[in-house]
């Protein structure tokens, strides 16, 4: 099984109030990378937003930045919000990413989580599963084709066009990350896609159903068991002991999603009551000692049917560096060595 870190590259540092020095802020992530590279983790994913407190609008560019500082490390978006881009670009920019990196880059497509970029890119809201359905065909016409014929609603046509450059890999590794809508996890098995699974809150067990209609459809599709793999995307974070993460992550998560996307959304607060019972045995959250998130680890994956890949998103806590910098070593020296057992 594959674990990894997803960062949107958040500017606060420990207090949320206080924004650091974007520079610093920046400078940081690419030692997180490479620390994770170093300590043996498996892949590491950028986010895409558009908003004042995340410095991930241009992933693209900060994985090109850390493909000059790891060596093994894949490297990966979390998520292409592919509704609001040029597939054309979108694939020649990780076709570049994956020529600098050695063929170490991936994509993570969605539609994303904010709608923020709808406006910003002059698009409409109401295209929202049109435009992604659109360009992730012709997306993938493109990663299998040098020379496209294509046609849409949302851009030119293109007749015979060749796309460049190419990448290392053939084929270029593409996932489809998805929420709780029955019609994705869909749409990756009948396009035969490994499919990123986002469970930031509730019980993942609960999810089983929905990927049962995935692996149902790939299969319908023609698509080998094997082919159809899973991955795992939650909220986590690893200390020296399960007391130590709840004492050292929630303060800085509760107060993010209460102040935060809980107020935007209209969520009620995160109390601690809420938190435990996300931390607890059925819950999402990889909060813990390294034993107990590696049993966690063993619990999801046999409760969705089998995952291939982890990728634990750290950043919602507003956790210092130093705290982050050793959560990521005991991923590395803790947690995956008791999987991998």
């Amino acid at each position: 099984m594959e674990i990894g870190v997803d960062s949107f590259v958040a500017r606060f540092d420990n207090n949320p109030n206080a924004n650091v020095d974007t520079k610093q802020a920046m400078a940081k992530l690419l030692e997180r990378i490479e620390h994770a590279d170093q300590v043996g983790l498996d892949i590491f994913g950028i986010g895409e937003h558009h908003r004042k407190e995340f410095l991930d609008s241009a992933p693209v560019v900060i994985l090109s930045a850390a493909a000059g500082r790891t060596k093994r490390i894949k490297l990966t978006s979390a998520v292409t919000v592919l509704s609001a881009a040029d597939p054309v670009r979108v694939f020649q920019n990780f076709a570049t990413l994956d020529l600098v990196s050695q063929g170490r880059a991936e994509m993570v497509v969605g539609r994303g989580s904010f709608i923020e970029a709808y406006p910003l890119f002059g698009l409409n809201l109401n295209d929202y599963d049109a435009l992604f359905a659109e360009k992730l065909e012709l997306l993938l016409k493109i990663r299998d084709n040098e020379f496209v014929t294509w046609s849409g609603k949302f851009r030119p046509a293109l007749k015979n066009q060749p796309v460049y450059p190419r990448p290392v890999q053939s084929p270029f590794p593409i996932w489809l990350g998805v929420g709780g809508t029955p019609e994705s996890f869909v749409r990756a098995g009948m396009l035969g896609l490994p499919l990123m699974v986002a469970i930031i809150g509730g019980e993942t067990h609960r999810f089983r159903p929905l990927v049962d209609l995935y692996r149902e459809a790939g299969q319908r599709a023609g698509y080998s068991p094997e082919r159809l793999t899973v991955g795992l995307h939650s909220m986590g974070y690893v200390a020296e002991t399960t007391e130590q993460a709840i004492a050292e992550f929630y303060p800085g998560f509760a107060a993010a999603m209460t102040d935060g996307i809980a107020k935007e959304r209209g969520w009620p607060p995160m109390t601690r009551s809420r938190f435990d019972a996300q931390a607890g045995p059925l819950g999402a959250f990889l909060v813990g000692g390294p034993e107990e998130v590696a049993e966690k680890i063993k619990r999801h994956s046999d409760a969705l049917g089998g995952i291939t890949r982890v990728t634990f998103q750290m950043d919602a806590a507003n956790l210092p560096h130093d705290k982050l910098m050793k959560s990521i070593e005991l991923l590395g020296t803790g947690v995956k060595p008791l999987l991998n057992k």
